[in-house]
């Protein structure tokens, strides 16, 4: 469960290094945010040669959280960080790969794939 403020690792080679929730979708009626929902976050911190630069308003996909999650098979996974993959305003994705595990069962994300593509496997899994 993210909720406002919350610190993400961004699993992405886009050049952010970590990302600070500002903004939840929807926020008057729930206030958190869980696998697969898009956030509005700002860059934290940033490497001098990325696509994004420290400051930069940029929205991200929650792909990890601590907070366990149940699957409709009533088996529970859980990440051992909060992370989040930052897209552009199309929903593709910014970088070209995913590091680290998501609650999917590939590893990367291509450039021609939608983040409604993966929203959809985040569900259905």
């Amino acid at each position: 469960m993210i909720q406002l403020r919350t610190i993400l690792n961004a699993a992405d080679n886009s050049g952010a290094k970590k990302l600070r929730v500002m903004q939840i979708p929807g926020f008057s009626k729930k206030h958190v945010a869980n696998l697969g929902d898009v956030v509005k976050a700002t860059v934290m911190e940033a490497i001098p040669t990325g696509q994004v630069k420290k400051g930069e308003k940029v929205s991200a996909l929650i792909v990890r959280t601590k907070k366990e999650v149940r699957r409709k098979d009533g088996s529970y996974v859980r990440f051992g960080d909060n992370a989040g993959v930052i897209i552009n305003a199309n929903g593709l994705p910014l970088g070209s790969r995913i590091f680290g595990p998501i609650a999917v069962s590939y590893t990367h994300l291509r450039a021609h794939e939608t983040v409604l593509d993966l929203v959809c496997r985040l569900l259905l899994e």
